[in-house]
C-alpha cells in the first residue's frame, strides 16, 4: 500500500506540475513584458525589422526572445542585423535592460548604439548574464570599471567592430574568472595589454586583432592551458615571440600578422600539434624555418608570407598530409625550387606532392632552377603564384597535366619558357594568367582562345611578334587586366571595347600604328605609350559621346602625335595621371585642362608654345609638374604656391599611392628628372614630388611663393631666360633632394639659406651671373665645382679666394629680400613726404607775396624775442 500511495503522490505531482507548465505557456512576466514594449514604442525602426514584436502580444512569442519554460523570464534576447544589408535600426538607451533580470544571453548586432552612453552601467546590473554581444554597434564610449563589476557569471564577451571606442583597453575584462571566450578585434583600443598576473584560467578564445596596443606579447598568454585560438593580428604587438612557453599546448589556431614582430620562430611553436591554423604574415621575423615544422600534423594553413626568412624551403612541408594552403611569398628563400617537390627519405617521396593543396606562394623570393614536372601533380591546385624569383628553364604541357582547378596562375618575371603545341588545349579554365617575361614567341599563343573565364591576362615582354589576332581583340571584352607590353605587335589597335568594371589596358612599348583607338567609358587605366600612333587626340578625345568617362590614368607618350591639344576635357573628369612627353603636338597649353584629382601632369619634350595659363595653379593635387624641352614663353605664374600637395609632400594617409591599380607591375612609369638623370617613379609617387620646366623660353624672376612648397623634392628650371634673384627662403624648403637653375640670367649672391638643406644630393647653379661667395657648409662644399662654374662667385669647392677686397661680401649688413622691399618702401614715402610738405610750404612763399611777407614778419620777432631772453654778459 505505502509503495500505492507513493506512486499516486508522484503521478499527481507529475500531473500538477505540468498542468502548471501547460497553464504558463504563453505568459511573459509583466514587467519584462511592459520594459519590451517600451523599447519597441522607443526604437528608431524605420525598416519595420521589428514587426513581429507586437505591443499586447505574448513578448515569449517574438522573434529573437526566449523565455524559460518554467519561470517564463527572458534569459535570451537578440536583436541583429545584417552587416550589409542597408536596413537601419538605432536604440537611444539600455535602460530597459535593467528589468530583465534573468537575462542570460544579450545579442546585439549591426545596430546603432552610439547614443546609449550608459550601456556598460546597465549591463553591468544583469547579474546572470552569461554570455554579451555588442557587435558593430557604433559604441563610442566604455567606462573604466576599477572599483567594482558584475560580470562574474560572463563566459563570452564580444565588443567586436567598435571602430569608435578609442580607448585605453579595459582592464577589468582581463579579470572575469568563468571567461571563455573574448573578442575585441577592430575596436581601435589603445595601450598596452596587462602584464599580469590576471585571472582568466578557462580562456579559449582571446581575439582582439585590429587595435593599437604597441606592447609585446605578455608573458601570460602563453601560460594558458585551455588557450586554443589567438589572433592579435594588426594591433601593433611589437618585438619577440618568447623563445619559451608554458603549457600552450591546446592552441588550435594563432594570428599575429601584421603586426612588428622580429625574433625568429620559437620551436616550441611546432610542438602544437593541434594547430590548424598558423598565420605570421607581414612581420620582420628572421631565420629558417626549422624541419621540425613537420610536427604539424594536424596543419591546414601556414602563412609565413612578407618576413626576413632565409635558407633553403622547408621541404619536409610535403609530409603535412592535411595542408591546404601555403603562403611562403615576400621573404628571402633561395635554392633550388625542385629540393620543393622532388626530395626523397628512406626511398620515399616526401616532397610537396599533396593532393589537398589548393593554394601554394612561393613569389618574391631568390628561388632558382627549373620548375618540376611534379607540379603536374598538384590536382587540387586552384591558386598558384612564382613569380618575381630567378627561375629558369623549361615549362610543357606536362606541368599542367593533372592541374584541373588552376584559376589563378601567377609567373611573371621569371626566365621561363614555354614550349606546348600549337594546338594545346589546357586542362583548365583560369581566370588569372600572368606570365609576363616568359619567352613564348614569336607566335601568339592560340592556347588562350579556349579560355572562356579568363579575366586577367599578362603576356608581357614575351617575344611576341606580328598583329594580334582579331580573336584576341574580341575575347579581350570581357579582360578586366590585359598587358601586351613590350612585345613586337603590329598594326592598328580596334575599338577598345569592354564589359568588365574599371578594365585596365596597357598596350606600351609595341610598335602599334595609326590613330589612338577610341575607348568605353569603364575603361579606368590606359597605356598606349612607346608606339607610333600618329595624327592627333581630337578624335579620341572629342568623339566622347558616352557621358562621363572613367579613364584615371592616360598614358600616350613615346608616339608621333602631332596638331594641337583640343579642349575638349569636359568628359573626362577623373584623370589622375596625364602623360603626353616625347610627341609632336604643337600649340599652347589648354586653359580647359584643369582637374582637380590631377597628380601627374608630363607634357615634356613636345612642341608647345604660349604662355603658361593661370589656370595651372588650380591643380592642387599635383605632385609631378614636368613641362620641360618646349618653347613656353612668359613668366612663372605667381599662383604657382597654390600646389597644396606640393606643400604637404607626402599624403595624410601613410599608404603608397600606386601609379596603377596593377600595384607596381605596370612598365611604364611616371617619369621624373633629378640629380641630373631621369627617373622611373611608379609606387612611390607619396614619396616624391618634382617641378620640371627646364629647357623652355621663359623669363622673369622666380616666384617667393616658390618656396612655399616645402614638400617639393626636386624643380630643375634650368635653361630659361630667368633674371631676378635666387628667393632668400629656398631654405625653407627642407626636403629638397634635387635643384637645377643652371644657364639662366639669375644674379646676386647665393642665399645664406642653402647652407640649411641637408637633404640636398645634387645642385647646379651654373651659368648664371651669380656673384660673391659661396655659403659655407657641409652640403654645399661637397658639391662639384661645375655646380657653380659660369659665375663670379668665390670660395670653395672654387678655387677662387675670396680674400681680395673686390671679392669679400659684406654679409654683416645684408638684408632680406622681404626686409629690403619694406626698407626702399620706407624710404620712397619718406621722400615723397618730404616733397609734399617742402612744396606745400615753399610753394605758398613763392607764389604768394602777402604769405612770404607774413612769413619774414614773423621771423623777425621770433628772433627779437630770443635775444632779449638771452643773460648778458
Amino acid at each position: 500500500m505505502k509503495v500505492l500511495a507513493i506512486t499516486l503522490w508522484v503521478l499527481l505531482f507529475f500531473i500538477l506540475t505540468n498542468t502548471k507548465f501547460v497553464v504558463c505557456v504563453g505568459i511573459c512576466r509583466e514587467n519584462e513584458q511592459r520594459a519590451l514594449e517600451i523599447l519597441k514604442k522607443e526604437i528608431y525602426d524605420p525598416s519595420n525589422i521589428l514587426s513581429s514584436w507586437v505591443v499586447g502580444k505574448d513578448c515569449c512569442e517574438w522573434e529573437g526572445v526566449v523565455c524559460n519554460n518554467l519561470t517564463r523570464h527572458v534569459i535570451d534576447l537578440r536583436i541583429s542585423i545584417d552587416r550589409f544589408d542597408s536596413r537601419y535600426l538605432r536604440i537611444n538607451n539600455l535602460e530597459w535592460l535593467t528589468s530583465l533580470s534573468s537575462l542570460e544571453n544579450l545579442e546585439i548586432e549591426s545596430v546603432d548604439l552610439s547614443k546609449a552612453n550608459e550601456w556598460l552601467q546597465v549591463i553591468n546590473m544583469l547579474p546572470s548574464l552569461v554570455d554579451l554581444r555588442l557587435v558593430h554597434c557604433s559604441l563610442h564610449h566604455i567606462t573604466p570599471l576599477l572599483d567594482y563589476h558584475n560580470f562574474s557569471s560572463l563566459k563570452s564577451l564580444n565588443l567586436s567592430e567598435n571602430y569608435n571606442l578609442g580607448s585605453s583597453v579595459p582592464q577589468w575584462v582581463f579579470y572575469l574568472p568563468n571567461l571563455v571566450s573574448l573578442d575585441l578585434s577592430c575596436c581601435y583600443f589603445t595601450g598596452p595589454l596587462p602584464d599580469g598576473p590576471v585571472n582568466l584560467t578557462y580562456l579559449t578564445t582571446f581575439k582582439a586583432s585590429g587595435n593599437y596596443l604597441n606592447c609585446r606579447l605578455p608573458k601570460w598568454l602563453f601560460d594558458f592551458n585551455n588557450l586554443e585560438h589567438l589572433d592579435l593580428s594588426a594591433s601593433g604587438i611589437e618585438g619577440v615571440i618568447q623563445s619559451k612557453s608554458g603549457n600552450i599546448t591546446k592552441l588550435k589556431h594563432l594570428d599575429l600578422s601584421s603586426n612588428n614582430l622580429n625574433s625568429t620562430i620559437p620551436n616550441w611553436l611546432y610542438q602544437c600539434k593541434d594547430l590548424e591554423t598558423l598565420f605570421l604574415g607581414s612581420n620582420r621575423l628572421e631565420g629558417t624555418v626549422s624541419n621540425l615544422i613537420s610536427n604539424l600534423s594536424s596543419i591546414t594553413i601556414i602563412d609565413l608570407s612578407g618576413n626576413m626568412l632565409s635558407g633553403k624551403l622547408p621541404n619536409v612541408i610535403g609530409k603535412l598530409g592535411k595542408l591546404e594552403q601555403l603562403d611562403l611569398s615576400g621573404n628571402q628563400f633561395e635554392g633550388d625550387i625542385s629540393e620543393l617537390f622532388n626530395v626523397r627519405s628512406n626511398f620515399l617521396s616526401v616532397g610537396l606532392r599533396n593532393t589537398s593543396l589548393t593554394f601554394l606562394r612561393l613569389d618574391d623570393n631568390k628561388l632558382t632552377g627549373a620548375l618540376p614536372e611534379s607540379v603536374g601533380q598538384l590536382s587540387m591546385l586552384e591558386h598558384f603564384s612564382i613569380f618575381n624569383n630567378r627561375l629558369e628553364g623549361v615549362v610543357t604541357e606536362s606541368h599542367f597535366s593533372k592541374l584541373t582547378h588552376l584559376q589563378y596562375f601567377y609567373a611573371s618575371r621569371n626566365n621561363l619558357t614555354l614550349k606546348v603545341s600549337r594546338n594545346w588545349i589546357p586542362s583548365f579554365q583560369a581566370t588569372v594568367i600572368k606570365i609576363g617575361g616568359w619567352n613564348i614567341g614569336p607566335s601568339f599563343p592560340m592556347w588562350l582562345r579556349t579560355q572562356k573565364r579568363i579575366s586577367e591576362v599578362d603576356i608581357s615582354d614575351c617575344g611576341i611578334q606580328g598583329e594580334v589576332p582579331t580573336w584576341f581583340w574580341n575575347l579581350s571584352s570581357q579582360i578586366r587586366l590585359l598587358n601586351l607590353s613590350h612585345n613586337q605587335f603590329v598594326g592598328e589597335v580596334p575599338i577598345i571595347s569592354t564589359d568588365e568594371y574599371a578594365s585596365l589596358r596597357y598596350l606600351g612599348s609595341n610598335n602599334f600604328s595609326g590613330p589612338i583607338p577610341l575607348i568605353s567609358t569603364n575603361v579606368r587605366e590606359l597605356d598606349l605609350s612607346n608606339n607610333s600612333f600618329s595624327k592627333g587626340l581630337s578624335n579620341f578625345l572629342c568623339e566622347a559621346k558616352n557621358g562621363s568617362y572613367e579613364l584615371k590614368i592616360l598614358n600616350l607618350g613615346g608616339n608621333d602625335l602631332s596638331e594641337e591639344i583640343p579642349d575638349c576635357w569636359m568628359n573626362w573628369p577623373e584623370l589622375e595621371v596625364l602623360i603626353l612627353r616625347d610627341n609632336n603636338l604643337i600649340g599652347s597649353l589648354p586653359r580647359s585642362m584643369e582637374f582637380p584629382t590631377l597628380i601627374v601632369l608630363t607634357l615634356r619634350s613636345n612642341k608647345f608654345n604660349g604662355e603658361l595659363p593661370q589656370e595651372l595653379c588650380h591643380l592642387k593635387n599635383l605632385q609631378i609638374l614636368d613641362l620641360a624641352n618646349n618653347t613656353l614663353v612668359g613668366i612663372i605664374p605667381r599662383c604657382i604656391g597654390n600646389f597644396s600637395a606640393m606643400v604637404k609632400g607626402k599624403k595624410e594617409v601613410d599608404v603608397e599611392l600606386n601609379y596603377s591599380f596593377y600595384y607596381g607591375e605596370l612598365i611604364e612609369s611616371a617619369m621624373v628628372t633629378t640629380k641630373g638623370n631621369m627617373y622611373q617613379y611608379d609606387r612611390i609617387l607619396a614619396l616624391f614630388t618634382s617641378m620640371d620646366m627646364s629647357s623652355n623660353n621663359l623669363s622673369g624672376d622666380i616666384p617667393i611663393s616658390l618656396t612655399r612648397l616645402v614638400g617639393l623634392r626636386s624643380f630643375n628650371l634650368s635653361k630659361n631666360n630667368l633674371s631676378g634673384k635666387i628667393p632668400n627662403d629656398i631654405g625653407d624648403m627642407k626636403v629638397l633632394e634635387s635643384v637645377d637653375l643652371s644657364e639662366n640670367q639669375l644674379y646676386g649672391q647665393i642665399p645664406q639659406s642653402f647652407s640649411s638643406l641637408t637633404t640636398l644630393g645634387y645642385l647646379n647653379l651654373s651659368d648664371n651671373n651669380l656673384s660673391d661667395m659661396i655659403p659655407l657648409s657641409t652640403q654645399l662644399q661637397s658639391f662639384n665645382s661645375t655646380s657653380f662654374q659660369g659665375n663670379k662667385l668665390c670660395g670653395l669647392p672654387l678655387l677662387v679666394n675670396c680674400s681680395s677686397d673686390d671679392n669679400i661680401p659684406n654679409h654683416e649688413y645684408e638684408v632680406d629680400e622681404s626686409d629690403r622691399d619694406e626698407v626702399d618702401w620706407f624710404y620712397i614715402s619718406m621722400s615723397i613726404g618730404f616733397a609734399l610738405s617742402f612744396w606745400g610750404v615753399c610753394g605758398s612763399l613763392l607764389f604768394k607775396r602777402s604769405r612770404r611777407h607774413a612769413y619774414f614778419r614773423f621771423l623777425d620777432r621770433s628772433w627779437e624775442m630770443l635775444l632779449a631772453k638771452l643773460p648778458i654778459c
